[in-house]
């Protein structure tokens, strides 16, 4: 069983920073691409920015210039530092990881940018 558990999400001003956090726990052998995606309310689920275990990166357009993804393969965490945001950054974010040929999201955590 693979459990991915979020953090760092909270209500910030516009042209604040966030940075969110990703754990990965269970029977992990190694992980694949892991990545950040989300959801705001009325929306469907959209990508943000991925990172396989080679380091390779991949951002929406929208998140290009001032997101930045990072993972630790050691401690099976990926982290995405968000600067400069926007109110149309506000949803739920989520993180996804694909072990062993399955893919699994964790439960979401709110970001909201609002003055």
């Amino acid at each position: 069983q693979v459990q991915l558990v979020e953090s760092g999400g909270g209500l910030v001003q516009p042209g604040g920073s966030l940075r969110l956090s990703c754990a990965a726990s269970g029977s992990i052998f190694s992980i694949n691409a892991m990545g950040w995606y989300r959801q705001a309310p009325g929306n469907q689920r959209e990508l943000v920015a991925t990172i396989t275990n080679g380091g390779r990166t991949n951002y929406a357009d929208s998140a290009k210039g001032r997101f930045t993804i990072s993972r630790d393969n050691a401690k099976n965490t990926v982290d995405l530092q968000m600067n400069s945001l926007k109110p149309e950054d506000t949803a739920v974010y989520y993180c996804k990881a694909f072990i062993a040929a399955a893919y699994y999201w964790g439960q979401g955590t709110q970001v909201t940018v609002s003055s």
